[in-house]
């Protein structure tokens, strides 16, 4: 290192000049990006939450349709089908065919509610 800064001058480098070097700023950009990259992380956690959700309302449906074709109510094996934490918030609608919606589990409670709907007659 360069004991004072006429050595610095010399070789043509530039001065630290009031603050000294900018060793660290790498880290302090980082740590203030740090928000933007957990917003991000947080929206696409919840983008698979609802995907997770559509997926599993689209089988409850085909499984609540199917049990109609046999002459059963579908409210059961739609709820059956579902994973125990969407099953909570499940409605079934029959009409046309077997209509599940299923409300979308929030990262954060802050988050608005929202539903997803699937639905499945069996071709009928």
């Amino acid at each position: 290192m360069f004991p004072c800064g006429s050595n610095r001058r010399r070789r043509g480098l530039p001065d630290p000049g009031l603050f000294g070097s900018t060793r660290g700023s790498v880290s302090l950009e980082f740590v203030g990006s740090l928000p933007l990259i957990a917003l991000g992380l947080l929206v696409t956690v919840q983008f698979v939450f609802a995907g997770y959700a559509l997926w599993s309302a689209g089988l409850a449906a085909r499984a609540g349709a199917r049990s109609v074709l046999t002459g059963k109510g579908p409210e059961g094996a739609a709820r059956r089908a579902l994973p125990p934490g969407l099953s909570d918030s499940m409605r079934v609608q029959r009409r046309e065919g077997v209509t599940v919606v299923v409300s979308v589990p929030r990262v954060l409670p802050v988050l608005p509610r929202f539903e997803v709907t699937s639905s499945s007659d069996l071709g009928r």
